[in-house]
Formats: C-alpha cells, sequence, structure tokens
C-alpha cells in the first residue's frame, strides 16, 4: 500500500474459534456474537478446529458466514490436523490409526469449494496474497499456519529450524527450511503463533517464535495478526524507530499500548482497526491476537 493514497479499511481479526458455533438465543453474553459488526475484511488466524474433521471444518464455514466482511482471509492452525497434508499421510502410515487418507483432499475441497464460496470464505496457503476491495483499497498479505512443534499436532516446524527468514537473512548455524520467507515490502503478516515476546504469555512462559520476530523486525509490516496462545488476546501497537534498527521502542513498557476492550459487556468487540498508511518518524506496527 505504500506509496498510495490511503483508504480506511476496517479489519475484524479472530482465530482459535476451535467449533465455536454462534446461539441463536436472546441475551447471549458470549464475547463473539451475532451481529457482528459489519467489516471489510476478516481475518481468521487459525484452529477452526478442535482436531479437525471434515464435518467440523463444514461447520466452521457455516460460521464464518454468519460473519458480515467483504473479504474472509482464513488460514488453518495446528488443530486443523487434515489440512495439513504431510501431517495427515504420516498419521494414515501408523500402524493400527484408523485415519482415512482420502480426508485431505475432503477437508481441502471442503475449505475451497462450494460451501467456502457460499460462507464468503477464501481459505489461503503458505506465501504472499494480494487483494483489491471494492473501494480500491489493496493490500498484499504473506501467511503461514505454521508454529514450533509441541505436541503431535499439524503444521509443525522444529524450534532449531528458520522457516520465516531466506539464508541470507538468518544467523550464522541456523537452517533456513523457508520455501515461502516473509517478502520486504509485505503490508500485512497473518501468522498462526505468535512472534517471542509480544502476545506470547501461557503458564509456560513465553512460548512466541524467535525466527518469527526477526521476521517481523526486518519486514515492519503495518499489521500482523497470529492466535495459538489463548492468554495472549488483545493488541500491542508497536513504533519502530527510523533509521530502522530493526528494533522496537521498548515493545512492552513505552511504545506499546494495550485495548483490552473485547471483553466489555457493553462493547464485545475492540473499535475495527482503520488501515492507514504509516506516515510521521515511525512506522506503526499493530499486532494483534483476538478472542
Amino acid at each position: 500500500m505504500a506509496g498510495h493514497s490511503t483508504i480506511a479499511t476496517k479489519f475484524l481479526i479472530i482465530s482459535d474459534t476451535h467449533n465455536f458455533e454462534f446461539r441463536n438465543t436472546a441475551g447471549d453474553s458470549q464475547p463473539l456474537r451475532l451481529p457482528t459488526p459489519k467489516t471489510d475484511v476478516l481475518l481468521h488466524c487459525g484452529d477452526l478446529t478442535q482436531v479437525g474433521g471434515v464435518s467440523s471444518f463444514k461447520k466452521a464455514l457455516k460460521m464464518l458466514g454468519n460473519i458480515d466482511a467483504e473479504l474472509k482471509l482464513i488460514i488453518p492452525g495446528n488443530h486443523d490436523l487434515e489440512l495439513d497434508r504431510s501431517y495427515w499421510e504420516a498419521q494414515c502410515d501408523h500402524e493400527g490409526i484408523p485415519e482415512d487418507p482420502d480426508d485431505h483432499i475432503l477437508a481441502v475441497k471442503a475449505m475451497t469449494g462450494p460451501l467456502a464460496a457460499e460462507a464468503g470464505v477464501t481459505y489461503l496457503v503458505e506465501g504472499t496474497h494480494s487483494f483489491t476491495l471494492k473501494s480500491g483499497a489493496r493490500f498484499t498479505i504473506y501467511v503461514s499456519p505454521y508454529t514450533p512443534a509441541c505436541g503431535d499436532w499439524a503444521f509443525a516446524y522444529e524450534h532449531n529450524e528458520e522457516r520465516f527468514n531466506g539464508p541470507h537473512q538468518v544467523a550464522d548455524g541456523v537452517p533456513s527450511i523457508a520455501t515461502k520467507p516473509i517478502p520486504d515490502g509485505v503490508d500485512i503478516v497473518m501468522t498462526h503463533g505468535p512472534p517471542k515476546g509480544i502476545l506470547d504469555w501461557c503458564p509456560q512462559g513465553n512460548v512466541g517464535c524467535g525466527n518469527v520476530l526477526q521476521a517481523v523486525r526486518r519486514v515492519k509490516p503495518m499489521m500482523h495478526c497470529f492466535g495459538h496462545v489463548h492468554e495472549g488476546n488483545g493488541v500491542e501497537v508497536i513504533e519502530w524507530e527510523k533509521p530502522a534498527t530493526d528494533k522496537p521502542h521498548s515493545p512492552n513498557i513505552e511504545a506499546v499500548h494495550r485495548h483490552i476492550e473485547e471483553y466489555r459487556a457493553e462493547n464485545p468487540y475492540p473499535q475495527p482497526y482503520i488501515w492507514k498508511d504509516g506516515h510521521g518518524e515511525c512506522e506503526r506496527l499493530l499486532s494483534m491476537q483476538l478472542l
């Protein structure tokens, strides 16, 4: 979007809905409830289901169909088992495990077929994508469902592997397995997991990925959204120093403003983020991990 005129654009970011279904009951007090605020772009950062299942993916599409958005961009997460072909094929190779290899094909067909089209959902695979809205607003978005391995889950990479930076962008001795590293100049980054030290706290500590943080520091997108660590829901605004030093201003103190208003009874959603090009002395990164 750099170099183009600014067009205000509303984003609604959700993640880790894990088989969530809207309740059609009066007085519903759950944070995500109907009617959702009308928005231009819905971003779902993965974990549509608890443990996959073709029927669960179809139910997730039905749920997403209730959200009023012109564009709905979806990635899977580590719980969306069948959508990871390599993971699913490995599961089916285990003796005594009654998994059906065709379930991967059926799951992908569900997420990319007529049910997805009816719900207005665009299922994204790892890499960079470009979109233009009816308003004329244009943006590029890099997405990845992969997170550091933790247990026997899908879309995993080893902790010592670099997935988001190319071989010439990593420290000496760090193996890069990146086939689609995050490119410079991308407007939005959407990963399933958080970067290290930003909205990644859980009882086990800060469990975000340092390689994701390194890539985001390098790219400096206008917005980075993610999920995975449920306790980390919220928003952080980070201002990068200029000239670029690849370091945010004390992201946990001075330049971070937390907005945790989505659970207020009178307004369960945060105010939609209004897209604006970066101006002034600092570029602004909006890291979001909501609901």
